[in-house]
């Protein structure tokens, strides 16, 4: 991971989403002065995500903080990846919201990081790329989990990809035209066309689409599609979608799909954080 997907007002924003009118429980204690050490680490072998902004939470509500493992890592379990120390008053602020993030996006990451290792393992070229279907706001911090893990977006939103789906195809006299007009319209951009059956495939191949997306297709069906494809249109790849996870993703790779579009990841267990905080 070497880019910055965040912003100094995601951070704000975030810290005053819990504590809008501070801690009540730490300074009704009076320990909000207290000096305090912080330790995080992992319960399972992970691959980390969000550790970066993590340390950004801390360092904005008032505490030092360091990193001893960055996003991207595979770290094993028992590994501590960050320490923070301050007063107890920032230390408490930042902890849950810290902690919380990194699990979420940890677990997305580590789940990634599965499915392209099992793909890879049979299909060494294979691309693993996921979906749009992050949660509504939280597209920044989804797609730095999946990045994370080795994949790469499928499309980031409707403006950036041409994907001619059946619904609008059936917009049109002829799907074939479709395409064409695709690339008038953005000669720059591949096309993708979904399908949902091997005589869907061999009825749109003429055309010569970039991409056959073969949506909730086996792998068996699949194999047919990439023998088809190869016969008539060698230049096309073929992408595996809809129920693609970690059981399967090897038997797709292996099928001969170029591509892998997965929302799998999305919908990860989060990863398992230890949190250890006492006077320091």
């Amino acid at each position: 991971m070497t880019y910055r997907w965040w912003t100094q007002a995601m951070v704000d924003a975030l810290l005053a989403e819990d504590a809008p009118y501070g801690d009540l429980t730490t300074e009704s204690l009076g320990l909000a002065g207290h000096a305090a050490r912080l330790s995080m680490a992992v319960r399972g072998d992970t691959t980390l995500c969000g550790v970066e902004l993590a340390r950004d939470l801390f360092l904005s509500a008032g505490a030092t903080a360091d990193l001893l493992a960055a996003s991207g890592a595979r770290v094993p379990k028992g590994d501590t990846f960050l320490l923070a120390e301050g007063a107890a008053g920032p230390i408490f602020r930042a902890w849950k919201v810290a902690q919380t993030l990194v699990e979420y996006l940890s677990g997305i990451a580590t789940l990634t990081a599965d499915i392209v290792a099992a793909a890879r393992a049979v299909s060494p070229e294979v691309a693993v790329v996921t979906t749009r279907k992050t949660l509504p706001g939280a597209k920044a911090q989804m797609i730095a989990a999946i990045r994370a893990g080795g994949a790469f977006p499928h499309r980031l939103g409707l403006s950036e990809t041409l994907l001619l789906f059946p619904e609008h195809a059936a917009f049109l006299a002829d799907p074939a035209e479709g395409i064409a007009q695709l690339r008038r319209q953005a000669p720059e951009k591949k096309v993708v066309v979904e399908v949902k059956t091997l005589e869907e495939a061999e009825a749109v191949l003429a055309a010569g689409p970039d991409v056959l997306q073969c949506e909730k297709m086996t792998p068996d069906e699949i194999r047919q599609v990439v023998a088809v494809t190869l016969a008539r249109a060698p230049g096309t790849k073929v992408a595996a979608a809809g129920g693609v996870n970690l059981s399967n993703a090897a038997a797709y790779a292996a099928a001969g799909a170029h591509v892998l579009v997965t929302s799998a990841p999305y919908w990860a267990k989060p990863a398992d954080v230890k949190v250890v905080i006492g006077p320091a």
